[in-house]
């Protein structure tokens, strides 16, 4: 029996591993389908073959079609009456996904209910047609304008009004427009506080005494003594309840969009009685304010629904899931009331108190913190009108929120949102934003993959003269950063608040140096809030902090370095001044062999500073002439595994192409003779050296780099060509020798032995080396020189000519 029934029972939906799914298998499935909606079987199998059908449209990016016959079917049993809700469902979800589409034959005549209504305009929007948005909004608002009680339900329909007003704000006329404004004020206002109606059950004992609902409850289990809202509980609810939370789910996208947002006259149609609605009896004394104009009347619903709420969130809640409710009404209702006080600046007396106290309530209590964001936008927008310091509230925020809470990964997207969003309020005083960055960076540390692209908008405004070298430190400091953020929440007391961890990783060595005195200092520096102005050497951090290099967490955070770093130099090369680039340039070198070892993170991280250091030598040429004896110790330093970097390929061009007097006339040739020494004795190490483990092959580049920087600097101090012109021979023939061929490859030696011939060949017409290797400004613009590191093309063309045909004498 049990064999039979698992025979008879579907395959699960979805099981096994993701795989392509080819149109012709597509087409296959789509002919199952429709076999089973033609013969309207819709049982277990066709709700199953719709699930398949739905993921292979939704799981992927690319648009699918299906047969004509396929979704023919899908739209007839769509606005089928018989057709079970869940079929429905799927059918509207399938069509949804396969917008836009040409072969749609859908219309909202063709339901029969309000579900179904809500269902085929939720396809019809999905098409995007600007026309049929508005057909849908006049079919949706005339069924809304149906004054029956015992008529269709409208929950289903005030989504699809709220999707409307987001497509296309003007789509309701003004009149529309005003009705469902009073509408939405009474659902608001005026729901029932009792619960619904249990269903009889018809049997010999039910009585009407035991079928009679009781009142709503708050959240604490106490009798609601005033109007319903979403926070009011019970264990059924009534039309117009339902009506009441859907209201104002969509209550501030319609102030925005809506009716509200269009200030109009009060005249006499605007005074006219309340229109019908799902409530039968109203207060008399209510009646005044009945005759406000429909934008009001909303407005002022809504007020008193939001300080219904912020009351309501006081109480202590039975049950988890009313307290997290609770907190996600507190943000809405506080975004609300700024929208009410932005509309009409006569609301912000009435909100205001109300807004204060729950400031104060909120700012000891941790598990609201979220609520603290919309309240910041509040006082931003209404700080200067109600005197209350929006800058003291924003402090508070830069400050302690990220760092107690900077691994909840809601709050760090809302944060960089909140951020990004309020940019002109902070133009005023960007010092509180730019200084609060060291805080900003741990969300960053903590949930780099989400936050990277909200960060990589950011940079530009945070960063400053005043900043910049700081934040190069911390961005470079990023891993080590989400370590010691790891570190210390392993070290927390409260184990039962700890957030989950790369358990894999023990770190016992690493909890006994957070603990370490000689320690706490460079943790604190790492873990601030604020930018101090001062750099700390944090290598013995990097030591301590090692162990937790092979988190998930760090490095997903090392990957992402790379964009910020690009980002950084991107934003900071449009202001930084000389004396600035100089500083960064004098870092770069510095942090190169100061990096925290993480996988991969050094190779990317010295692509992009070798990137970014000849576009600081370009911004500011003198500053290798300022940084001489910081360049000098820089190249002395390089030897063994470092001689085959990124940073030195881009420090030996730079200082080739800047080191002239042409450039800076402080410039001597006493200084190019101490650059020629060390840059000679580097080549010299780098190609006599043979390979190994530890001493990976040296690349042609850095190669043919050297031997065009020594030969530049020849040219400038004319005493050093024959010392450069025996060192290119000498590397001309051992390319040439059959030793280096197996170590180094044919066309590696090959780009070593023409780079050396050109050069030799320069060399032969010091007057003429001279112009191509050091050319003038105006010579250096791209009209005449298109790669920024190799010589002049038309100057070796020329040269090359010359020396083919022998000349002896060049025209100067």
């Amino acid at each position: 029996m049990l064999l039979e029934e698992k025979q008879r029972r579907p395959e699960p939906w979805f099981k096994g591993k993701s795989r392509e799914v080819g149109a012709e298998e597509l087409g296959r499935f789509c002919a199952r389908v429709s076999a089973l909606l033609q013969v309207e079987d819709w049982g277990p199998d066709a709700l199953d073959a719709l699930r398949r059908l739905f993921l292979i449209v939704a799981a992927t990016k690319y648009s699918r079609r299906l047969e004509p016959t396929c979704v023919a079917l899908l739209q007839t049993t769509l606005c089928s009456p018989r057709c079970p809700e869940r079929l429905q469902l799927l059918c509207a979800a399938v069509l949804r996904e396969m917008a836009p589409s040409d072969s749609l034959s859908l219309s909202c005549d063709h339901a029969q209910s309000s579900q179904q209504l809500g269902l085929v305009a939720s396809v019809l929007l999905a098409q995007g047609d600007p026309q049929q948005v508005r057909t849908v909004g006049q079919c949706v608002i005339k069924v809304l304008e149906s004054r029956q009680p015992e008529g269709p339900s409208l929950t289903y329909l005030l989504p699809v009004v709220s999707k409307v007003t987001s497509l296309a704000p003007d789509a309701l006329p003004e009149e529309q427009t005003k009705a469902l404004s009073k509408r939405l004020g009474d659902w608001l206002r005026y729901a029932s506080v009792q619960q619904g109606a249990a269903h009889a059950s018809g049997g010999f004992f039910s009585t009407p005494r035991a079928r009679q609902p009781g009142p709503v409850t708050e959240v604490d289990g106490t009798v609601a003594t005033d109007f319903f809202t979403v926070l009011s509980t019970g264990q059924r609810f009534t039309e117009d309840q339902r009506l009441n939370v859907q209201a104002f789910s969509m209550l501030r996208a319609w102030l925005l969009q809506g009716g509200p947002a269009r200030p109009g006259a009060a005249d006499a149609d605007d005074r006219s009685e309340l229109e019908g609605s799902t409530v039968s009896v109203l207060s008399a004394a209510s009646a005044a304010s009945h005759l406000l104009p429909p934008a009001e009347w909303l407005r002022e619903k809504a007020l008193e629904y939001c300080q219904r709420l912020l009351e309501q969130s006081g109480r202590r809640a039975l049950r988890k899931a009313d307290s997290d409710l609770q907190k996600a009404c507190l943000v809405e209702a506080v975004l609300v009331l700024d929208v009410l006080c932005r509309q009409d600046p006569s609301f912000l007396y009435r909100a205001l108190p109300c807004v204060r106290a729950l400031r104060t309530r909120l700012c000891g209590d941790t598990a609201c913190v979220r609520a603290l964001l919309p309240i910041a936008q509040f006082f931003l927008h209404h700080g200067e009108a109600a005197a209350v310091d929006a800058d003291a509230v924003c402090q508070h925020l830069f400050t302690r929120i990220p760092s107690e809470h900077f691994h909840s990964p809601m709050l760090a997207f809302e944060f960089v949102q909140f951020c990004r969003d309020h940019l002109v309020l902070f133009s005023s005083n960007l010092d509180l934003l730019r200084t609060s960055f060291p805080s900003l960076f741990k969300f960053l540390a903590w949930s780099s993959p989400a936050l990277t692209s909200g960060f990589v908008a950011l940079l530009p405004v945070l960063v400053d003269a005043g900043t910049a070298v700081e934040m190069l430190h911390l961005l470079l400091d990023l891993p080590s950063l989400t370590a010691a953020l790891d570190l210390q929440l392993r070290a927390s007391q409260a184990a039962s608040e700890r957030p989950l961890w790369d358990v894999s990783v023990r770190a016992p060595g690493c909890l006994e140096a957070l603990r370490d005195p000689q320690a706490q200092g460079l943790f604190q520096h790492l873990l601030r809030a604020k930018a101090s102005g001062t750099v700390e050497r944090l290598t013995p951090l990097h030591q301590l902090l090692q162990p937790l290099a092979s988190c998930a967490r760090v490095l997903q955070c090392a990957q992402a370095v790379p964009t910020l770093l690009r980002a950084f130099f991107a934003a900071v090369t449009q202001f930084a001044s000389g004396a600035l680039a100089s500083q960064l340039a004098l870092l770069l070198l510095e942090r190169s062999d100061s990096l925290f070892q993480v996988e991969g993170y050094e190779a990317d991280v010295h692509r992009v500073l070798s990137s970014q250091f000849p576009a600081l030598c370009k911004l500011h040429p003198p500053l290798v002439v300022e940084r001489a004896k910081e360049l000098l110790e820089f190249v002395g330093s390089l030897g063994g595994p470092r001689s085959t970097g990124h940073m030195l390929t881009s420090v030996v061009w730079a200082v080739g192409e800047y080191l002239s007097v042409s450039w800076d006339r402080r410039c001597s040739a006493e200084q190019i003779s101490r650059f020629f020494e060390a840059l000679e004795a580097l080549l010299f190490e780098v190609t006599q050296s043979r390979p190994s483990a530890a001493l990976p092959k040296c690349p042609p580049q850095v190669i043919t780099v050297l031997m065009t920087t020594l030969t530049k600097l020849a040219s400038r101090s004319q005493d050093l060509i024959p010392r450069v012109s025996l060192l290119l021979s000498k590397m001309r023939t051992l390319a040439q020798s059959p030793a280096v061929g197996p170590v180094h490859g044919e066309d590696d030696l090959g780009a070593v032995r023409t780079r050396a011939t050109e050069l030799l060949n320069l060399l032969k017409m010091p007057s003429v080396a001279q112009f191509v290797l050091t050319p003038s400004v105006e010579v250096s613009q791209p009209r005449y020189h298109r790669d920024c590191n190799t010589a002049l093309p038309l100057a070796l063309d020329m040269v090359s000519r010359l020396l083919e045909r022998e000349a002896g004498l060049l025209p100067g």
